[in-house]
């Protein structure tokens, strides 16, 4: 199965419809990792054909009309979830400081987070941990404005292979930024 996974869109509608549109038909799951911001952004999460699960962020602030616009397929789930896909468990939520200790638990064959805007993918004892980085293309150290490439990954359950993907800013287009293995990034991200 593949899955897609993306996380800290706040708002930006143009590179999350590159990202969609990239995935569709290519994965059959999406999970986002929070910071959608606004409702409307769900709209354009519910173009994707497939099963949306989303998890809350701190920057989603009108949860009461995000959640209306869920549905059977598009789902909302609070600030955790968990689920199995393919014989995998799998745990989501938004912060980086909660899935370190999800992830150090064992509990999960891969955990999903977003918040610090930084892309990594580690292996954390039998875990992997996914942070698919900002599909809004921005960070924020020191609390100033940074650029970065806006990034999400699809993920291969059967093989545990992840590949990531950026967004060409302007253009809409998704590319590859190659396959990524998760011996490669062995520990917890710093």
């Amino acid at each position: 199965m593949r899955v897609a996974v993306i996380s800290d869109i706040h708002d930006n509608l143009w590179n999350l419809a590159a990202a969609i549109e990239h995935v569709s038909g290519a994965a059959d799951v999406l999970i986002c990792c929070g910071d959608l911001c606004s409702p409307f952004v769900m709209d354009v999460l519910a173009r994707f054909p497939g099963r949306v699960e989303i998890v809350f962020g701190n920057n989603d602030a009108d949860l009461f009309r995000i959640t209306r616009k869920s549905s059977e397929r598009v789902r909302v789930h609070g600030e955790f979830f968990e689920m199995e896909l393919d014989g995998k468990k799998v745990a989501v939520n938004h912060f980086d400081y909660l899935a370190r200790p999800i992830a150090a638990s064992g509990l999960y064959d891969i955990v999903c987070y977003g918040h610090n805007h930084n892309f990594s993918v580690a292996r954390v004892g039998r875990t992997s941990a996914i942070n698919p980085g900002p599909i809004m293309g921005a960070r924020f150290p020191g609390g100033k404005w940074e650029d970065v490439l806006p990034t999400f990954v699809a993920v291969d359950t059967q093989s545990g292979r992840v590949e990531a993907f950026s967004i060409q800013v302007g253009a809409g287009v998704a590319r590859s930024v190659g396959p990524h293995a998760f011996e490669v990034g062995d520990g917890w991200p710093e």
